[in-house]
């Protein structure tokens, strides 16, 4: 392969690439055709691939020829259960599954990144990792997996851009610390004793323990943690009763709790246990508790963030770079950053003339394309930086 590329003609494959993942969405774990799609791309770029890398993971590894630390770039792979309802040309052609998350962008975006790259090897040193991570979306989530293959084995950065409509496309954003929380779930159920409505007496009623247990996690937050460090605890669904007139037996509900810090994180599970158990024995009932620990909170490393904001200031102007505040959506690229040393980062992709103003997650979610030239322009920089200071 002889051929250098403008970024424009990247632009137009990398628009080719997204709008053929956008028709044939894959959903978690079952990423098949999309891995084979990537591992064949980058095959042609000349890179050395690795397959089946925690599942359906591919890695695309560039050798520079010189010495040099090893920088890992990260992109995901998998869509989401939802029906595309977009009226576009490159609409889902699989009922029920679209790429609501921009997962599609985020591929094309790291394999013309790593085309890029092969046809300007002799301006990077050391060896550059191209990861393309499975499952993000759904629990356990890709990334664990991905690093008990041994991929992060003597990686010394790691980066992952994220393409992201809530801010316009033009703007980029990331922060030093916690950026993204903590996602915990919890599924609990309350067994008492059936009978007739018209009796209580003979019955343990619980939708009574239910409801009460209901009202007290909503003190977790407000008396159990800090107030300087933000939690949420949102109680998603309850499912009880089949009539009337019939005390029910058991009461179900689910909900979820997202933290940025460890020692906030055990609060909120503790006291979700203690009080589920408590109220239970209070009311006649019994609990059972299944508490499942997600994704951790994505903490950029300090120097990293600090690398961000003054490439991307410099590839794009300062006026464009900002502090992104905390939220509270998930991603399974913090356990990467509890292995080593990186940085997550937000390239705006919102463009209310294009439609592009749609949620992540949402039915009609689309963004702007061309904020994919974007991120491969960060990704270039920020791995350039990374090298000339370990140089």
């Amino acid at each position: 392969m002889n051929t250098v590329h403008t970024y424009e003609e990247w632009l137009g494959k990398m628009i080719e690439w997204r709008r053929y993942l956008h028709q044939h969405p894959e959903l978690s774990f079952q990423e098949s055709q999309t891995s084979k799609f990537i591992a064949e791309h980058l095959e042609y770029y000349g890179l050395e691939v690795i397959t089946n890398v925690g599942g359906h993971g591919v890695i695309g590894i560039l050798q520079s020829g010189r010495s040099g630390p090893v920088v890992m770039l990260r992109a995901d792979m998998d869509a989401l259960p939802i029906q595309d309802e977009k009226t576009v040309p490159y609409k889902s052609q699989v009922d029920g599954v679209m790429h609501a998350c921009g997962h599609d962008g985020h591929v094309s975006t790291l394999l013309a990144t790593a085309g890029y790259m092969s046809e300007h090897k002799e301006d990077f040193t050391g060896e550059i990792r191209f990861l393309f991570q499975p499952a993000e979306e759904l629990l356990p989530g890709g990334a664990a997996k991905v690093i008990a293959s041994g991929a992060l084995n003597e990686v010394d950065v790691v980066y992952g851009i994220h393409l992201w409509t809530p801010i316009p496309v033009g703007t980029y954003a990331s922060t030093p610390g916690a950026m993204m929380a903590a996602a915990d779930d919890f599924y609990i159920q309350l067994t008492g004793k059936g009978g007739h409505g018209g009796v209580p007496q003979t019955s343990i009623d619980s939708i009574i323990a239910g409801s009460a247990l209901v009202l007290q996690m909503q003190s977790v937050v407000s008396r159990s943690v800090d107030p300087l460090q933000p939690a949420v605890l949102t109680i998603g669904t309850i499912q009880a009763g089949s009539a009337q007139n019939v005390i029910a037996e058991t009461f179900k509900m689910s909900g979820t709790v997202r933290t940025f810090d460890e020692e906030t994180r055990y609060i909120m599970k503790d006291r979700i246990h203690t009080l589920a158990q408590q109220i239970a024995a209070a009311y006649g009932t019994e609990a059972e508790i299944e508490y499942i620990m997600g994704y951790p909170p994505v903490v950029n490393d300090e120097k990293e963030a600090a690398r961000f904001f003054a490439t991307a200031s410099k590839v794009f102007g300062a006026e464009r770079v900002a502090v992104t505040p905390k939220i509270m959506p998930a991603e399974d690229f913090a356990y990467y950053l509890k292995e080593k040393p990186g940085c997550f980062m937000f390239v705006g992709a919102g463009n209310e003339q294009l439609n592009a103003v749609y949620p992540h997650h949402h039915p009609r979610f689309d963004f702007d394309e061309s904020a994919m030239l974007d991120a491969m322009k960060l990704f270039i920089q920020m791995t350039q930086d990374y090298l000339k200071e370990h140089a």
